[in-house]
């Protein structure tokens, strides 16, 4: 079942502009929604109650009372209770970390921020569509082309039917005329955004092919297309700051691949070594 981030992401574009400024509340400010009526949630996003009710029904819940809910226990389980932010704040102000340390800190906090924000039925349904999928097409450029890269040369190795889109060295037509409902795209997309990106994805999803996004946001210029979104939250900018966070949520990923079908991965990767040796001169440690 989808949970309220998907249903607005799925549904934003069909909103009225007054429902979309509630759906972006909801999104900002779920706390609100969890200790106030819709009377007051109209106010505070200068819409009405009658326009916050009706967001729920496009979003399709019962009314408000099932969407405040969800939210609510959303916001009491025990991993959204500890803030890792403050905890780090602590121990470095009392420990005096030097500067490298530091950075290397704020690397584990975002981390373990992304850990306790992340959805694990959403991941087990990213990893199924890895897994089902006859051919996966990996878009990702500028500040997400080097986990782009990663995750194509990782996926072959755990299932091996990855192919990494270039681009304009690549011919598109080629890729967007053998694209079938069998394909997966994977779509990384960050500020600043990508129109190629956005493009290739739509082109993909109109000849049938599902749609796995990892951007930063739902409402993110990929969201709307995607089947499914992992929502990575990275310190901006992302390709200075964020790196370490994307980096373990696509290793999380392919180690779910890995451990979903391991007979066949193991097989794969003895393989994969096997071929290397025969290809490229590594050297040997006495």
């Amino acid at each position: 079942m989808d949970n309220v981030h998907d249903r607005i992401r799925k549904h934003y574009n069909q909103l009225t502009n007054q429902q979309k400024l509630v759906a972006k509340f909801v999104l900002d400010e779920p706390k609100q929604i969890a200790l106030n009526p819709a009377k007051v949630i109209g106010s505070l996003t200068s819409t009405s109650e009658t326009t916050v009710i009706r967001l729920c029904y496009a979003l399709q819940y019962s009314g408000y009372s099932e969407l405040q809910n969800e939210i609510r226990k959303h916001l009491l389980s025990p991993e959204k209770r500890e803030n890792p932010v403050l905890k780090y704040h602590d121990l470095t102000e009392d420990a005096g970390h030097g500067e490298f340390a530091y950075t290397m800190g704020q690397d584990l906090v975002s981390i373990q921020e992304m850990m306790n924000s992340l959805d694990n039925q959403l991941l087990k349904r990213a990893v199924e569509s890895i897994l089902k999928a006859k051919k996966i097409i990996v878009v990702g450029f500028r500040s997400s082309y080097a986990p782009a890269h990663w995750l194509t040369f990782a996926l072959n190795i755990v299932k091996g039917n990855a192919t990494l889109y270039h681009g304009q060295v690549d011919d598109a037509n080629h890729f967007i005329s053998e694209t079938t409902k069998d394909y997966l795209v994977i779509a990384l997309s960050f500020p600043r955004y990508v129109q190629e990106t956005i493009l290739f994805a739509q082109a993909a999803k109109e000849k049938g092919a599902k749609i796995l996004a990892i951007s930063d946001d739902e409402l993110s210029p990929i969201g709307p297309i995607a089947d499914m979104l992992i929502k990575v939250n990275t310190p901006l900018p992302t390709t200075l700051k964020g790196m370490a966070t994307m980096f373990s949520v696509l290793n999380a990923l392919i180690s779910g691949v890995a451990y979903a079908d391991r007979e066949k991965v193991q097989q794969r990767i003895r393989m994969y070594e096997e071929t290397s040796r025969q290809f490229y001169p590594f050297v040997d440690q006495e």
